[in-house]
């Protein structure tokens, strides 16, 4: 029997979760970078936005997920009901999410659509490939905010029409100018440039599951 690979353990991750919003039903917050959205099986991956949440708010779960490396705006519902008919609106594509990105390189267009069929990569487990034959349509659309000299490096704003897991990772590395700081999918080079996944979650519409008026969330890009 092959000896298992030693299990990966994050980071301490010290900045705090900035709750944004908060009634009764739901919160909205500020997800720090390096930091799980729920707790890993080794006892050393215990901390996580569910885990921290969960000390103040006994009820909360997570509505939806962000990488490891990627900051920014969490939808957390506050009991089952809310979950439930958040849940559906993500399903139903009613949630609209933009992510701020830095991308290796200049983009030459200043808009466009990327379009990549995505499905698991089993035997390499987390990471995603571009498959025809059994992936899943994924579609992003890309708009460039400014083209930096320092770093080399394109801001982009991103708007994923599916949601597909490590879509906009993915999606950035097969047009040839990965995320900064990804550590799956960017070249040495791309990951080297920056300290941190350079991804963040900057707006999140929805209807409120209980009154139905429509949410804009929004989080400034810290980068």
């Amino acid at each position: 029997m092959q000896p298992q690979a030693d299990p990966f353990i994050v980071p301490v991750c010290h900045e705090q979760i900035e709750i944004l919003y908060q009634d009764e039903h739901l919160l909205l917050i500020n997800k720090p970078g390096g930091l799980l959205s729920l707790s890993g099986k080794h006892p050393e991956n215990r901390d996580s936005v569910h885990f921290r949440l969960v000390k103040d708010f006994p009820s909360a779960t997570m509505v939806h997920r962000l990488d490891f490396g990627t900051s920014g705006l969490m939808l957390v519902a506050l009991n089952r009901q809310v979950n439930g008919r958040l849940g559906k609106q993500f399903q139903a594509r009613n949630v609209d999410k933009r992510y701020t990105a830095l991308l290796y390189g200049h983009l030459a267009s200043d808009e466009g659509s990327i379009e990549f069929p995505i499905a698991k990569d089993r035997p390499n487990f987390p990471l995603q490939k571009i498959c025809y034959d059994t992936g899943k349509q994924a579609v992003t659309n890309y708009q460039v905010l400014e083209r930096l000299s320092e770093p080399f490096a394109t801001k982009v704003s991103f708007t994923p029409v599916s949601g597909r897991t490590h879509q906009l990772r993915i999606h950035s590395r097969e047009i040839g100018h990965p995320i900064l700081g990804c550590d799956l999918y960017a070249t040495d080079e791309a990951f080297l440039m920056a300290p941190r996944l350079m991804l963040h979650a900057t707006t999140l519409e929805f209807d409120h599951p209980m009154t139905a008026e429509r949410i804009k969330g929004f989080c400034p890009c810290p980068f």
